[in-house]
Formats: C-alpha cells, sequence, structure tokens
C-alpha cells in the first residue's frame, strides 16, 4: 500500500520537531498537552530485521485533526531521527491518533474504517496473520508492542480462548488449533486498547492490549473498522524506574549467569598457574642450564691453560651437582676433562627471534585496528556501566550506536600511533632498513602502505558487507536499510574525523622513541642471515595444533555470555547487565594474553622463532568459535527465515567474529611480546 503523505509533510514534520518533542525530552507534561503516538514497525515476529513501516499493511488513518484530509495534519510524518536511530533501524511516523495528557473523560474511542480490501491488501493482512506479524509503537519513548492477527480455524474457536497480545503464547496457540486440523483462516484485531500510567507530570507506564472478540476475518472487499480506546490512569510508580518492567532481571540475572562467571574466573586462575609454572620453574631450569653451559665454556678455556698435559677427566656436573649424562645413561666428559652442554630450545633463535615479521605492513595495519577496537570496547563498556550518572543507554533508542561511533572516530589515533610505531620497530629489521638509504627508499613506500592499510582496512570490510545488507533491504523495502543523508554524515565523519586522527597518530608513531636510553630497542640484536626452522619437532611444537587449543579456552571463558549478548541482538531483550559485560570482558583479555604466552613458548622451545603471526592467530582463533556457536544458535535457538533475515544476521556475525579476533589477537600478540622481550632479557648471549 502506498503511503499517505501529503504536500506539507515537510513543514509538518518540522512543527512536531519544534513543537512535541520539547516535551518529549524533558518527558514533563502539564495536564492538557498533547502527547504524541509514534508508530515504528511492523513485521515477522521471528525475524527482527524483516521490519517494515507500519502503514505498509493497510491500516486506516484515524479520523482525527490528523486525518490525511486535513490541511495540518501530522498523520504520518517522519520523527526526526539520530544517526544511531537510522542504523539500529528505528523510522518512527505519527500515528495520526490525538492523545491528551492525564485526560479525564474516562477514555476516548477514536476510530476508522478502511475501504474496501483489495487482493493485494487482503494478501498482505494474510500475510501478517500467518506469520505471526508484530507491531511496535512508542508512547514518550515508552514502547509498546501487538500482535496483527491470527491464523485460526474459525471465528468462534478464536473467541472462546483467551489469547491476549501475550507474544510468548502466541506460538503455542497457533500450534494447539493448527493440530485441531481444518483450514487455517487469517483474522486481525481490530480494537486494541492503550493504558498510559502517570505520576504527576510524567508518564511512567503504558499498556496495550488487543482484544479477542475483536478478531475480523481478513477477505477481499470487506472494510475493516478499526478501534482504538485511549485510557489515562495515576500510579505511584516513580519515574526513574519505568524502564524496570521491560528488563527480563530473571534471564539476565539468573544463578547460570553468575556461575559462568565464576566458572570464568576459575579458568584464569588455573591459566595463571600454569603461566606461572612456565616462568618461574621452567624458564629457571633454562637459565641455569644456559648459565652452565656458559660457566662451563669459560672454566674449559681456563682450564686448557692452566692444565695442559692433564690427562684426567672429569665429570661435567649440572647446577646441583649432580653428573651430566649422555644419549646412552653414561656421565658426558670431553676433553680437558669437560664436555660442554650445547644450547638448545629457545634461546638457539635469539638471533632471529626480534626479526620483522612477513607482511609487516598488514600486520601493523591489523595490530593497529586491534587497539582501536580494545579502547572502543572498553570505552563503549565503561560508558554503558555509567549509565546512571547520564542515563542508562538502553532507554534511548541508538545510543549504543551513537557511542561506538564517538569511539570508533576518537579511537582512530590510538590504531595509526599502534601500527606506526609498530612498523618503526621492527623495519630495521628488515633488509630495506639495513641498507643504506633504505628508510628514504622503499622505506617511504612502506610507511605509505602502513598508513594506508591502517585507514582502509576496517572501513573497507565495514562497506564491503553492509551495503551488500543495504543492498537487500533496499530491495525488500524494509526499514533496515540505511537513508542516503545517514551515510552521507557517516562518510563526513569518517573523512573529517577518523581519517585525520588516524594519519596524526601513524606519524606520532614513526617518530616516537621507542628505545629508551638505548639505540637498540631490542634485548637481542637480528642475524643478518635467517636461522632454518627444524622440520623434525614434536607436535606440540607445531603453531597450528596449538593455536586451535588457545580459542577453545578464550571462547570457553565467554560463551556464557555470548548467548546472554545473542538474545539480546534477536530475541527482542534490553540487554543491561554491562557489569556483568566488563567482568567478562577483562576475563577474555586475561585468558587470552596467558594461553598466547604458552603458545608462543612451545613454539620458541621447538627452534620456531616465527611468533608474531603464531600470537595473533593464537588470540584471533576465538573468533572461529564465536562464529561457528553463531550458526548454532541461528539453527537451535531462533526461528529466523527467508533471506532478509538470513543475510543480516550472518553478516553481523561476520563482522562481530572478523572485530573479537582482531581484538584477540592484537591482546594475545601483546601479551607474546611482553614475553618474548622478559625471557631474551635475561639470558647471557654469546
Amino acid at each position: 500500500m502506498k503511503q499517505i503523505l501529503s504536500p506539507h509533510t515537510l513543514l509538518t514534520t518540522l512543527s512536531l520537531v519544534a513543537v512535541a518533542t520539547g516535551d518529549e525530552y524533558t518527558h514533563r507534561y502539564k495536564k492538557g498537552d498533547r502527547v504524541d503516538l509514534w508508530v515504528n514497525k511492523v513485521g515477522p515476529y521471528a525475524n527482527p530485521q524483516e521490519a517494515y513501516e507500519y502503514y505498509t499493511l493497510p491500516y486506516c488513518a484515524p479520523d482525527t485533526k490528523h486525518h490525511p484530509s486535513n490541511e495540518n495534519g501530522a498523520f504520518n510524518a517522519l520523527k526526526a531521527h539520530s544517526i544511531g536511530e537510522r542504523l539500529g533501524g528505528h523510522a518512527l511516523r505519527h500515528s495520526g491518533h490525538d492523545l491528551v495528557f492525564a485526560d479525564d473523560k474516562g477514555g476516548v474511542l477514536e476510530t476508522c474504517t478502511t475501504e474496501a480490501l483489495t487482493e493485494e491488501q487482503t494478501a498482505l493482512f494474510a500475510t501478517a496473520a500467518n506469520d505471526q506479524w508484530f507491531y511496535q509503537m512508542y508512547v514518550d519513548d515508552l514502547p509498546v508492542w501487538g500482535m496483527v492477527g491470527e491464523m485460526l480455524p474459525d471465528l468462534d474457536a478464536a473467541k472462546s480462548e483467551k489469547f491476549g497480545s501475550d507474544l510468548s503464547h502466541l506460538e503455542e496457540a497457533v500450534a494447539k488449533h493448527a493440530l485441531e486440523g481444518g483450514k487455517l483462516t487469517p483474522y486481525v484485531y481490530t480494537k486494541r486498547t492503550l493504558v498510559v500510567s502517570y505520576n504527576d507530570d510524567r508518564i511512567v507506564k503504558v499498556d496495550l492490549t488487543s482484544d479477542p472478540s475483536s478478531l475480523k476475518e481478513v477477505k477481499k472487499g470487506m472494510a475493516l473498522t478499526f478501534e482504538l480506546d485511549i485510557q489515562w490512569a495515576k500510579t505511584n510508580t516513580p519515574f526513574h524506574s519505568r524502564f524496570d518492567r521491560y528488563l527480563d532481571h530473571a534471564f539476565f540475572k539468573h544463578q547460570i549467569h553468575w556461575f559462568s562467571i565464576f566458572n570464568s574466573f576459575m579458568m584464569v586462575l588455573f591459566l595463571m598457574g600454569l603461566v606461572a609454572l612456565i616462568l618461574l620453574r621452567t624458564l629457571r631450569k633454562d637459565y641455569a642450564r644456559y648459565a652452565l653451559n656458559h660457566g662451563g665454556r669459560d672454566l674449559e678455556m681456563a682450564e686448557q691453560h692452566d692444565h695442559h698435559g692433564s690427562d684426567e677427566e672429569e665429570e661435567d656436573v649440572d647446577e646441583n651437582g649432580k653428573p651430566l649424562l649422555d644419549e646412552g645413561g653414561r656421565p658426558s666428559s670431553g676433553p680437558g676433562g669437560r664436555m660442554g652442554v650445547e644450547d638448545s630450545g629457545w634461546k638457539q633463535v635469539h638471533g632471529d627471534v626480534f626479526r620483522a615479521p612477513k607482511f609487516l605492513p598488514l600486520l601493523a595495519a591489523i595490530l593497529g585496528t586491534g587497539w582501536q577496537l580494545v579502547t572502543l570496547v572498553m570505552g563503549v563498556v565503561l560508558f554503558a556501566v555509567a549509565g546512571p550518572l547520564h542515563g542508562a543507554v538502553h532507554e534511548e533508542r541508538g545510543e549504543v550506536l551513537h557511542a561506538i561511533l564517538v569511539f570508533y572516530s576518537l579511537s582512530s589515533i590510538v590504531a595509526g600511533y599502534a601500527s606506526g610505531s609498530y612498523f618503526k620497530l621492527y623495519f630495521a629489521t628488515t633488509p630495506a632498513g639495513r641498507s643504506k638509504g633504505g628508510a628514504a627508499a622503499g622505506g617511504t613506500t612502506q610507511w605509505q602502505l602502513t598508513m594506508a592499510l591502517t585507514v582502509l582496512l576496517l572501513p573497507t570490510i565495514l562497506v564491503g558487507i553492509l551495503s551488500v545488507l543495504n543492498f537487500i533491504a533496499l530491495c525488500y523495502q524494509t526499514i533496515y536499510y540505511i537513508p542516503f543523508l545517514v551515510l552521507l554524515k557517516l562518510f563526513f565523519l569518517w573523512v573529517f574525523v577518523s581519517v585525520p586522527l588516524c594519519i596524526l597518530g601513524t606519524l606520532l608513531g614513526r617518530h616516537a622513541k621507542l628505545g629508551g636510553k638505548k639505540s637498540d630497542p631490542f634485548p637481542c640484536r637480528v642475524n643478518a642471515i635467517p636461522r632454518p626452522i627444524p622440520d623434525d619437532i614434536q607436535w606440540y611444537g607445531v603453531p597450528a595444533n596449538l593455536i586451535p587449543f588457545a580459542g577453545l579456552l578464550s571462547f570457553g571463558s565467554i560463551f556464557i555470555e555470548l548467548y546472554y549478548i545473542l538474545t539480546s541482538l534477536w530475541n527482542y531483550k534490553f540487554y543491561h547487565v554491562y557489569g556483568f559485560l566488563l567482568g567478562v570482558y577483562a576475563i577474555l583479555c586475561l585468558v587470552v594474553c596467558m594461553t598466547t604466552v604458552i603458545v608462543v613458548y612451545f613454539c620458541l622451545n621447538s627452534e620456531n622463532y616465527l611468533w608474531q603471526w603464531t600470537a595473533f592467530y593464537s588470540g584471533s582463533s576465538t573468533a572461529l568459535y564465536v562464529f561457528l556457536y553463531s550458526i548454532y544458535y541461528f539453527v537451535f535457538k531462533t526461528s529466523m527465515n527467508g533471506l532478509v533475515q538470513t543475510s543480516f544476521y550472518f553478516g553481523y556475525m561476520l563482522l562481530i567474529s572478523l572485530g573479537v579476533g582482531t581484538l584477540c589477537g592484537t591482546l594475545g600478540h601483546w601479551a607474546a611480546n611482553k614475553f618474548v622481550r622478559t625471557i631474551f632479557q635475561n639470558v647471557k648471549v654469546d
């Protein structure tokens, strides 16, 4: 059905912004003030992203002063939206209904009658009833929901059952009637009751119910009369707690949620013990062995000068005075009475461990983006936790998305600095960096490539995926498409804020002093010729065997919280336990860091010095499990169907998984870098 738009829609919208929204922002009204009822969307209950504008269905315009036939009517006028609201799929339009604050008339019944339904309009209502479409309205920023209709065998069966408007009861009701057999016929609710409760000068509660006795069968050529009964009631509920009824405390604060935090904390303690075992015991033995080896060589040289002609043999001993044994189990010996112990394990790669990784500009850009995401997530979570100071984020439409845009733009300087400083750190170990004039010739090109990758990497992925989703949404005419003006604003935000900050950060990183007082920022010098990596190593020294286990442990620390987050995203829950989220985020950071340290230690012990990408993959492997879990959630925890919803679900989950992978990979690389520097600072290298 075509939208009913008057020629003066723009002027009407501006007048609504100037007159009506003042009270909506302050949430204070005087008796007799006009209160606007906004209609937002309508669509299948199983598919949250397959939502259309309310008047896509052939509902009629209420017979009020806002009727399209009236010159100054506000019917179907679009409300002003923020960028966050548009990105969140909100498209509020004026319902045309007249609500007068604290009306004491005992209820106002507003009616309207449609014209004779055409075959197309009948099919729309039939589809809405068959697919369990629901609609959403807003009164003073408080949402209400209702069902469009039902599929029932006959009207008498519908009237004999008390279905109400409880969304959770609909599937059970429809299934019950389907089991009874017979042909199901589409019915729509034609009478709704809106009860607005107020405390003094504030609206604190809104209830919308549909009358089962008003169910009318949808037939071609018939006219439907819709009624809205508007009632006002006083209440003692305080204004600050008016949103509590929308928060499912029993779900989010269930014992399982608390248990998941405890379980993850115990995992952290276990991994901390394992890392401590490596650092305090295994590494101590390695240090003692290397010190004995170095000292043994010095002693052997001294003995060769002081005891020439001595034919005696001495047994080699370890740090505890016990003889060292050879492969046959016999005490080892050598010329001059001593055989030096050969270096083995991670110390062997001291001349290559700080060599620049392959694809240095790409890794630098990825790590820069990762630090931007670390800053972004921490900033948004802390902003949400501080809700009592500035207002809970779940009470304002699009506020979380708005915060994400702000923190993303401002954190671009972090991305630039992290990528620039990392590239500078390792560029000196590349062939171009070693050669004279390398920094001026090939180095300049590499710097430009690093800067360009940092600026474009994440936006390119976002634009690529969101463009596909936006095209699908536009083809299906859903409200989740991003309008051109919003895209233009986002482009300006990126060009004039994000890009300059990223370039500035890269320049700061390029000129940062990374070595402190020392000219060489690394504990060990890098050899000119790379050392060959052994092929015959144990399975636990192969990165491909260790990386999946590291990702599994990291995923195990967050998967229960991930269930709550996905339920909030895809099942109409208001996520509000940001304290839990902050705790789980901290646990995830610790688990990723410790598992990556373990993986890198085993690889270095196998004389594999290519640890940079291994460390990143170790942390980022968490993303694979997140995406696999999203597939499980889609199949077994939802009833989503259709191209639109499937595309949006997997498109968004792909973005979330890539973000988690980049974030965790960056944290893992940071922890591995600290670990490698620490252990090589404490060894004596020849």
